[in-house]
């Protein structure tokens, strides 16, 4: 077994969203030695290649972490899965590939709360730092970047049926969801590449890896950091070729470990809740109460129709069409398995009085994994709604003082009964657009729910029934300028020198869409805070128009 210590200027853990882009950023200075860890392995297995594939790559075993949460109460005591990828690339290497920032409100918000630096303005040009878009121009997307982006083209007839439809029942278009306005409905933004993924590893870790000065070690894992008083100096790794043995940071270490493994590496390591700690057996080495509380997730559901016409998915699951469109996705970069089976929709609002959109809406042309497997396989559609800003909050825990078990998930799904109000709204704002011509009169039956819900009783428990995961928890080591925040706005672990956080966990308050294109921003701030540049100017269109 190995002691032997190496020793980097900068070690950043978890190969994920955030930490490719700090690999990749930190390293560009060919005078900074870089290690990157990552527990999984590489990313090159075909179902992490073809987006149509996108719905397997979340449940690959071995490229997951598998974690479950706790029975959750108010989903009738149902545990969920929560797949996180264990693979170079993290979870954006198994996530279904939509490029989303969120509302330009969710920004300001964290900045209204004292976050100097975090406010849209402040994040749009480390959005359009990273970004290559293919399709759009203009002020609100980047050209030339690490990160391609890609406009879906919708073909199959049931997006436009979903389109009209919608708009039939009073809902508003949006050309752009990541431009001037986010309300509205129309073809989504995908990480796609000429018909292949486009995940942080392809994007940002794939160009870096010839250089000398950045070294990689996969199928390694974080057992707990190294402290000096109240100095992180390193991490102890181990790895089965390797076994255990420490290595160093000379300048800094950074967690990108994700929203639970980065709390899970924290808590092992003695920061954290020195009850929570005691209980796992762990002796407290620097008591911060907060880590692993402030969980916050999207919780969806999804509406599910039988299609009278043979116009859905399901014909690409005949065996002989499936192999086929594999292997022209695969190999010649065309073909249905090169786009992502959700490729319209948008953000909605319930009520007319809301100031921003309080849902994110999808239309598939197919039917979900789940009810294919319950062996409901048919031409069908569906349409999945999640709230955009759930005020239930969960934690993530440590469990013992082993590294190689899973922490305790809490989601806390539906623990505050007022976000029942959005399910109730969004249910009868989507039913509606399925009850609106054209897609109307596409509609062969319902199948989940079995019957039209009327009351505000049957819809809940309809929900507590089938809502599930989103796949983007965020929260649990929140940034904040209280005492009771785990980073502050410059993202360092507070009450510790040498350490710093930049993922999703960090976030205050999760973003109001996807978090994956929000995580490599947060990245792209922190590689310019460690290498001590100054940050990128702050630009907002509309403010530059208005001074115009």
């Amino acid at each position: 077994m190995s002691r032997s210590a190496e020793e980097f200027d900068f070690i950043v853990i978890g190969a994920g969203s955030a930490g490719c882009v700090l690999a990749n950023r930190l390293s560009e200075d060919r005078a900074n030695s870089v290690l990157l860890i990552e527990a999984g392995g590489k990313d090159s297995h075909p179902v992490l290649r073809l987006p149509l594939a996108a719905g397997l790559a979340y449940f690959h075993k071995p490229t997951n972490w598998g974690h479950r949460t706790t029975p959750q109460d108010a989903l009738d005591g149902r545990a969920i899965d929560w797949p996180r990828g264990k693979v170079l690339g993290g979870s954006s290497s198994i996530n279904g590939m939509m490029y989303m920032r969120g509302h330009r409100s969710d920004y300001d918000d964290w900045r209204q709360m004292g976050l100097q630096g975090w406010g849209y303005a402040d994040v749009l040009p480390y959005f359009l730092r990273s970004e290559d878009h293919k399709d759009r121009a203009g002020p609100y997307h980047g050209k030339g970047g690490p990160l391609r982006v890609e406009t879906a083209k919708a073909e199959n007839p049931l997006y436009a049926d979903f389109l009209a439809s919608a708009e039939a029942a009073g809902h508003p278009r949006s050309a752009d969801h990541n431009g001037a306005e986010q309300e509205g409905l129309g073809a989504y933004d995908f990480n796609i590449r000429d018909g292949h993924r486009e995940s942080a590893a392809t994007a940002f870790l794939k160009p870096a890896r010839a250089r000398p000065n950045l070294t990689v070690l996969s199928r390694t894992r974080a057992n707990r950091l190294l402290l000096d008083g109240k100095r992180v100096t390193g991490v102890e790794i181990w790895s089965a070729s390797g076994g255990r043995r420490t290595v160093r940071a000379r300048r800094e270490l950074v967690l990108s470990a994700g929203a639970i493994n980065t709390p899970h590496l924290l808590e092992l390591s003695g920061i954290g809740d020195p009850d929570v700690l005691k209980a796992a057996g762990i002796e407290t080495r620097h008591a911060l109460p907060e880590i692993g509380r402030n969980l916050q997730e999207h919780l969806g559901v999804y509406l599910t129709y039988r299609c009278k016409d043979p116009v859905s998915l399901y014909a690409l699951f005949r065996p002989d069409r499936a192999a086929l469109a594999g292997l022209q996705g695969l190999f010649l970069r065309k073909g249905p398995a090169t786009s992502v089976p959700l490729e319209v929709g948008g953000f909605l609002k319930t009520r007319p009085d809301l100031d921003r959109p309080d849902i994110h809406i999808t239309f598939v042309p197919g039917l979900n994994l789940e009810t294919t497997q319950k062996g409901q396989g048919q031409h069908g559609y569906l349409i999945n709604f999640y709230q955009l800003r759930p005020q239930s909050r969960g934690s993530i825990h440590v469990a013992s003082d082993n590294p190689a078990r899973h922490p305790v998930i809490d989601a806390g799904y539906l623990s505050d009964a007022s976000d029942l109000q959005c399910f109730r709204d969004g249910y009868r704002l989507a039913a509606g657009i399925a009850d609106a011509p054209p897609l109307a009169d596409r509609n062969a039956g319902r199948i989940s729910p079995e019957h039209a819900l009327a009351s505000d009783a049957e819809i809940d428990a309809w929900v507590r029934s089938a809502a599930n995961t989103i796949f983007h928890p965020v929260g649990t080591a929140r940034m904040g300028t209280d005492p009771g925040a785990v980073v502050g706005a410059d993202l360092r672990v507070n009450g510790l020198s040498g350490l710093r956080v930049a993922d999703a966990s960090v976030m205050p308050r999760i973003i109001g869409g996807n978090t994956s294109a929000p995580t490599m921003m947060i990245a792209e701030k922190a590689a310019d805070m460690m290498l001590g540049r100054d940050p990128l100017a702050a630009f907002d269109p509309q403010e530059e128009k208005t001074d115009a």
